[in-house]
Formats: structure tokens, sequence, C-alpha cells
């Protein structure tokens, strides 16, 4: 029995009880326990309970039992559903809880659909927090205040990043990241009528900042503070609030992270957008694609690299920054692990074949899809698993666990010693039939890469902040070396954002050679393609 809805009476002697499977006697009525099964279901991934039926506790086989008189028995139990002094709500339509026979005896048959967000916590008696229960394997536990309290804030119709911070004002952003994400939603939306807009008045077009009605005054939102606040003034709304990156490039007993950011190491903001920024080219930059162009321009946005951005994304817009244990990304040499505290607002099912679409931090997501970061259309989490399965030949693994009254989610990509199919990925690009795929393996001495050309070179348009570009290197004597490394490192403290095609220029080298000397030096990029900084170590 996988699912609920996979549940078949002529198959019981095969069950045992599980995650969604309850079997209960019932011969002296309906027993209490009952109630609690029903309220564990709801409040889980739903689930089937069998009255009339008990469980053998030396081996756990199901026998049936039978009811004596089932009709009465359906009857006390609708009446009961129903009573709002018993259950804090009906969620059952008529053919859920029906009569059935199985080896001549009478059983009744309730099968309990995960209940909508907004009819959650399902409890039994009239408090929440003693009265609210989910399923655990093949029990039902009691749930922690933590919990509880996740399920009312899920409940509400507008996601809780809408809220109104009216003891903060604007002083608590970080103008740096403003600035960032103005720079790129000016790149992206050139023509764009915000564009014109002072930063205050653009603030409130996005969501970030919004007006009090009882004073008029304008204060941060939620979504405002996590994606523009500093860290202390974060921490001082959600004091769990903690995000870190950690990467991990050794095996063994001594393995150990080689690279990590925290948003508590005070180098930087703290804030969501500033992760986003630093964390997404770390993750992206190993993965093995092909150079393909659309027209004269390199398409630096390939399936891959969109897979790796919409999880991170996903991880952020689906955290519960109250929760305890913070948000945490791993790159690793089997792939990559996404967690955020908080479980998913709809089925894993849903949510993985169905397209469904219920963020958490609603109007985060709705920055962040302005800027062309994550799916708003329902697709990200389908999209990860169609582009991860084809080109890794492997299933992505999405998991919700419970440990100390606490949810967490968990998204691992992983490798499992695959290397991608690159013919597959191709087969993912949008339009592929318009693409140039052009081999990054040098040619002879004298030979001309086969780059397409149309009236002037495609490497004149292609962007070099943080790309290979596809040119002969050329022969750099040993003894120069050194003077090259230092003036390498001179052009940048000049200018952190000089692009790699400059530094090539003013030394009279191939931007591919000042890509491999970077490397050497330690030298990465940091933020957005267009937007970002050298970083020197």
């Amino acid at each position: 029995m996988d699912t609920p809805s996979s549940f078949s009476l002529d198959m019981l002697a095969t069950y045992k009880e599980n995650s969604l499977l309850e079997v209960k006697s019932a011969r002296g009525g309906l027993p209490n326990s009952l109630w609690e099964s029903y309220s564990a279901f709801a409040n889980s991934e739903g689930g089937v309970i069998v009255l009339g039926v008990k469980e053998n506790s030396k081996d756990g086989s199901l026998y049936v039992e039978g009811l004596d008189d089932v009709h009465k028995l359906l009857k006390d139990f609708w009446n009961m559903v129903n009573n709002r002094q018993k259950v804090s709500c009906n969620i059952l339509t008529d053919s859920m809880a029906v009569p059935d026979r199985i080896e001549g005896k009478d059983v009744i048959v309730i099968r309990v659909p995960r209940a909508e967000r907004t009819s959650r916590p399902v409890y039994v008696g009239s408090d929440p927090r003693t009265g609210t229960y989910r399923r655990n394997f093949e029990g039902d536990y009691h749930c922690s205040i933590d919990e509880v309290s996740l399920m009312i804030r899920d409940s509400a119709l507008v996601t809780d990043d809408n809220k109104l911070l009216t003891d903060l004002d604007v002083s608590v952003f970080c103008p740096d990241t403003v600035k960032s994400y103005r720079n790129i939603f000016q790149l992206i939306r050139q023509n764009h009528l915000w564009n014109k807009e002072d930063d205050a008045m653009f603030l409130r077009r996005i969501g970030a900042v919004r007006e009090d009605k009882d004073t008029g005054k304008f204060h941060p939102t939620v979504a405002g503070l996590l994606m523009f606040g500093y860290e202390y003034e974060i921490t001082a709304v959600f004091p769990n609030y903690f995000l870190d990156y950690q990467e991990n490039r050794t095996n063994g007993i001594y393995a150990r992270w080689t690279d990590r950011i925290t948003s508590q190491s005070g180098d930087w903001s703290g804030n969501v957008f500033d992760f986003l920024l630093r964390v997404i080219p770390k993750l992206q930059a190993d993965l093995k694609v092909p150079f393909m162009f659309k027209g004269n321009h390199l398409d630096e946005d390939t399936p891959l690299h969109k897979t790796v951005r919409e999880a991170t994304v996903n991880m952020l817009a689906n955290a519960d920054f109250y929760g305890r244990r913070g948000v945490v990304v791993q790159k690793g040499v089997d792939g990559f692990r996404f967690a955020n505290p908080g479980s998913m607002r709809v089925s894993l099912t849903e949510a993985i074949q169905d397209s469904a679409s219920d963020p958490r931090n609603g109007v985060m997501m709705k920055m962040l899809a302005m800027v062309k970061y994550g799916e708003r259309a329902g697709s990200g989490l389908q999209g990860i698993f169609k582009t991860w399965q084809s080109v890794y030949h492997c299933a992505p693994k999405l998991e919700v666990t419970t440990s100390g009254g606490v949810d967490r989610t968990t998204l691992t990509l992983g490798f499992e010693g695959h290397q991608p199919d690159i013919e597959a990925m191709k087969l993912l690009y949008d339009n592929p039939d318009e693409l140039i795929e052009v081999s990054d393996t040098p040619k002879s001495k004298g030979e001309s890469k086969d780059v397409p050309q149309n009236g002037e070179s495609v490497l004149q348009n292609v962007p070099q902040n943080n790309i290979n570009v596809l040119q002969n290197e050329e022969d750099i004597p040993q003894n120069e070396s050194f003077d090259i490394k230092k003036e390498i490192v001179k052009l940048i403290n000049e200018d952190l954002q000089i692009t790699r095609e400059h530094i090539a220029k003013e030394l009279n080298i191939s931007s591919k050679t000042v890509g491999r000397y970077l490397s050497k030096l330690g030298i990465s990029w940091e933020g957005h393609p267009k937007t970002g900084h050298w970083k020197l170590p």
C-alpha cells in the first residue's frame, strides 16, 4: 500500500499497519483512539482506518474480527465527526466512510484525506495545543507546540511574509542589497516604469514595504526584511534565522567543509537575496554543460543551471524562518542537498507530480520571480525532477522528516556515480533547434575554433564576467607567469567589477588564459554574472 488511494480491502491479509493504515476492533463501540488517528492522518498525508480488524501483537499481521451492528456504528461515527466538541472539523465526504464486508464479516472503511492547510490543525477536543496529532510510521503522536504553531500560521489565506512589521522602518534594509536587486531588475526589465522610481517607491511596488492604515506610516513587510535586511535585524524577529552554505570537496573519515558561507559571519548583510547571489554561482561553478550559442550569444543559463537555481529558491520560498536548525545548502562530491525548516504546504505527491504551487513565503517568491529567480507557475519541483532524471538518470529525493517536534524538508539531487547525459540535456533547452554547440577543445595551432560567424565574431557579444570564452590560449613564457599574476591582481584591485575581456586586452593575452590564472590565484566571481564582483582570497 503506497498511497491511501491504493488501499484494497481484498488485499488486507497482505498489509500491516503503517503510516497510511490503521486498524481498530470497535467491538465495544467507537474507540477514543479513532479520533487521534483521524487527526493524525488529516494532519499528515492522509490514510485509511478500518474498523472491525485487529492487529496480531506477535507478528503484526491483520485479521478480521467483524462488527456486530455496522449501521449503528456508522451513524455514531457521522454524528461524532460533525460534533465540534469532539473534533475541530469534518473533512470527509459521504463516500469516505462506508460499510463493507470481508471474509463474510462486516467492517467499516474510513478514508481520511490530507486536510487542506486552511483547515489545519485538525484536532480532538477544544484545544489544538493538546488535541493535535500526526502520523509517524504506524503510530499517532501528539504534536509539539512548534508543529501546532506552524499549522496555524500556514492556515492563513495570506502568506505570513506579507505581515507588516510596525516596530521597524526602512533603515533595517541594506542599501547595497537593494542596489543589487534594482540593478538586476533593470537589466532584465529595461523599459519597466518602476526603474524611474526612487528606492522608497520601488520597495513599495515590489511588496517590501507597505503602509500602516492606522498611522499612515510605511514599514517593512516580513518578506522585505528577509530579502533586504541586516542579519541582526532579521534575528530580532526570527531568533532561529540561519542561512548556511557548505561545500565539501574531500572524501574519507576526515572530510571537512572546504568552503562555507553563513548569515552570522558578520562580513556581509546576511539576508536572503545576498545569500542567493553568493551561493548560486558556487553551486553552478562545476556543472558539466555544453557550450551552446543562441544567435551571437552564449547561452549561459543551461537547464542544469536553472535546476540548481530553482532548487535553492524553492528551499527559501518554503522555509519556515521561525523554525529551528535554519536553512542549509550542501554541495558535495555526491551531489547537492537543500534543507529548510518546515514541511511542505501541499502533499509530496502534489508538489512533485501536479505542479501544485503554494509557497510559504509567497511575497518573497514574487520578488524573486521579478528578477528571474524561481518559477511562479508551480512547475518548480516538477521541472527539477524532470531535468535531473533526464540528465543524470536518477531520481531526486524529496522528504519531510520530524525530529524533536520540528519538521524539516530536504531535497537531494544526487549523482549516484553518473556523469551528465549531455545529449539528453540538449533536448531540455527552450527551442533547441535554434542553438549551436561549440566545442571547447583546443584545435591545432593555426586553426580557428568552430565558432558560428554572423558578420562579426560571436565572442564580441558574450558576457565575460564569469564564463570561459572559447579562444585559443597563447603560449605564455614560464618566466613571465609571476608578472602576469601580479598584473591581474593589480587590475582587479583597481576595479573589482572588471571583466575578463578587459583584463585580457590590458595584458594582451586570451580571456581563457586569464581564467586559468584567476583559478590559480584563488580569485572567484561573487554575485550575479553581470552585477557582481571579484573576490580576492
